[in-house]
């Protein structure tokens, strides 16, 4: 009989490896796993205390299918909270799905992705921005991404919003109480010290919120758009960004036709770049497809490199393009410094700032656009160490607690009664509690581990 309280996934990727792992956990975890596992000690896994390796073979019912060590951890020390029984077998994709299929089929429900996680904050093993730390951490394609997703995962914003909320609680419940109980003859609340305490709560989310771009920069990579006409060397950029012949390159326009992409790791700013087509008016009609997805990636990139050829002049191409980048964050890229210079540069500098001079085919200038990355993306003295916003739903949460203080501060500066403020600062406290999930709907917190892979 299959027990829905007692779940098993593959914990490692599928693919040939020297380990595997299949995870169970839940109440009956070393039940499930003594019906297919036999220790050359003949002790079951049932009798077994937490923190112990059992070596063994997995069986099929007479049959012993792989060697095997099975590491038991007892509630509530496992990172689920629950009873858990790790199967590290040899890593291959047919060994690892068969062990899974026998767990299966001997009571064990398949986990839904994300569900160990889940259970370990529904445990009070970790809140929910802890819990949305781990798989930022997984997927850290970087050392400063790592770092910082790991000292999140240590509690560095959950101790920051958890601060912030006690002084905030404190004059809440001052409030409340003076407000519920007016014949206690409770002092109020002075008006400095409430004034003082809202000021400084809002200061410290403040700081949360003007960092989400930088911890988004390292973290989680940001969308970035190599836009320009054709033939001016976008391809041969991103060839010099990724470090091998990501695009193809030739001295043809239109070679790029559609959108190539790929994660990269500029000094510590992780960008998800994408290698657009040529933007000019075609006939082609695959062309055609390919300017219209560029079209959409510059309109969605939170950065644009805006790539010029110095050696011709501005077409009306360039010129539509420096239409097109006023609104965003740019960095004008004047490629092809090794030839003779025609271009009007001084025109893209007044429309849209400063340019980098490169040569993306010598690599000349890489090390300039790696700074001015970092200063606008501010994460060239970024610290790892502090306490960071790691996803829209957190910062989503921040502003919310931004804009109830803010009212709160205008409540009391136009004279409002304390039982206004009160709301105000409530609402606040509500939206740092969802942060962390002390206060999360269902529906939040299963869209959170909806993006979790399978078997974490």
């Amino acid at each position: 009989m299959t027990d829905l309280s007692t779940i098993a996934a593959i914990s490692t990727p599928l693919g040939t490896g020297g380990v595997g792992i299949i995870r169970i956990s839940g109440k009956c975890a070393t039940e499930i796993a003594d019906k297919i596992f036999v220790s050359v000690s003949g002790k079951n896994l049932a009798d077994s205390k937490g923190y112990r390796a059992h070596f063994g073979k997995i069986f099929d019912g007479e049959n012993a299918v792989d060697e095997a060590v099975c590491l038991v951890f007892r509630a509530p020390h496992s990172y689920t909270g629950e009873d858990v029984v790790e199967i590290n077998c040899h890593g291959g994709v047919f060994l690892m799905k068969k062990i899974l299929r026998l767990a299966l089929q001997n009571g064990a429900q398949a986990a839904a992705p994300g569900e160990f996680t889940k259970r370990a904050f529904l445990n009070g093993k970790l809140d929910l921005s802890e819990a949305e730390s781990v798989m930022t951490l997984i997927s850290a394609q970087g050392e400063q991404g790592a770092n910082a997703a790991f000292n999140q995962l240590e509690g560095r914003l959950s101790k920051k919003i958890e601060k912030i909320n006690s002084s905030l609680l404190s004059v809440a419940a001052h409030i409340a109480a003076w407000v519920d109980y007016p014949d206690d003859e409770i002092e109020e609340l002075g008006e400095n010290e409430l004034k003082n305490t809202i000021i400084n709560a809002n200061l410290e989310i403040k700081k949360l919120l003007s960092s989400f771009d930088s911890g988004m920069a390292v973290t989680s990579g940001v969308e970035t758009a190599i836009v320009g006409k054709p033939n001016v060397g976008k391809s041969t950029l991103m060839n010099l960004l990724t470090g091998y012949d990501r695009s193809i390159v030739t001295e043809i326009e239109g070679t790029t036709r559609d959108v190539v992409e790929e994660t990269v790791d500029l000094n510590g700013c992780l960008l998800r770049i994408s290698d657009t087509a040529g933007m000019r008016e075609t006939g082609d009609l695959v062309e055609k497809l390919g300017v219209e997805r560029s079209r959409k990636k510059l309109e969605r990139a939170a950065i644009v490199f805006a790539v010029f050829d110095s050696s011709k002049p501005l077409s009306d191409e360039d010129m539509e393009l420096i239409d097109e980048c006023k609104s965003k964050n740019v960095i004008p890229i004047i490629n092809k410094t090794d030839l003779d210079q025609i271009l009007d540069v001084d025109y893209i500098k007044n429309q849209l700032g400063e340019p980098i001079y490169i040569s993306a085919k010598n690599g000349d200038g890489y090390d300039l656009l790696c700074d001015r990355v970092s200063d606008l993306l501010g994460t060239k003295n970024f610290d790892t160490t502090s306490a960071i916003l790691i996803n829209e739903r957190q910062r989503i949460c921040c502003q919310k607690a931004e804009s109830a203080l803010s009212d709160a501060e205008n409540a009391l500066n136009i004279g409002l009664t304390p039982d206004a403020i009160g709301v105000c600062i409530d609402d606040a406290i509500a939206a740092l509690l969802e942060l962390t999930g002390q206060k999360a709907s269902e529906a939040v917190v299963d869209e959170v581990f909806k993006q979790f892979c399978v078997g974490k």
